[in-house]
């Protein structure tokens, strides 16, 4: 896991915002997540209901409101407004919102090719 925060960024003008710390040509999936009070992500979400989450590849969050934990392989790392975590492949990862400030988040994983909404519209990769 890397942490960074917003203001280390790259001025960047073209590709994606996150070029400099998230591998992948594009940002091909994501979203916006608003988490509750005390909320723990992608608990019980392995296989077989075992509780840990991974992926093959790096995923982004970035901090957009509120505080709580980055879980990384057991580890609790404080995260607040502002703070960028890059989850490494294969690092089992659960985002622990706290009660007094909730975290709203955007999540992202980068990759060769644009996102599938840009694909299905016939836009040329």
């Amino acid at each position: 896991m890397r942490k960074l925060r917003l203001s280390e960024l790259s001025n960047v003008t073209s590709g994606h915002i996150l070029k400099d710390v998230l591998p992948g040509q594009y940002l091909s999936s994501g979203g916006l997540a608003f988490a509750k009070q005390g909320e723990r992500s992608h608990t019980n979400d392995g296989p077989d209901g075992r509780d840990y989450h991974i992926h093959g590849d790096c995923e982004a969050f970035i901090i957009m409101q509120g505080t709580g934990t980055m879980e990384i392989n057991g580890e609790h790392i404080p995260i607040a407004t502002g703070d960028i975590v890059i989850v490494e492949p294969g690092e089992d990862h659960h985002m622990n919102s706290s009660e007094e400030d909730p975290i709203v988040t955007v999540w992202c994983h980068a990759g060769p090719l644009r996102h599938k909404n840009q694909q299905q519209q016939g836009d040329t990769v």
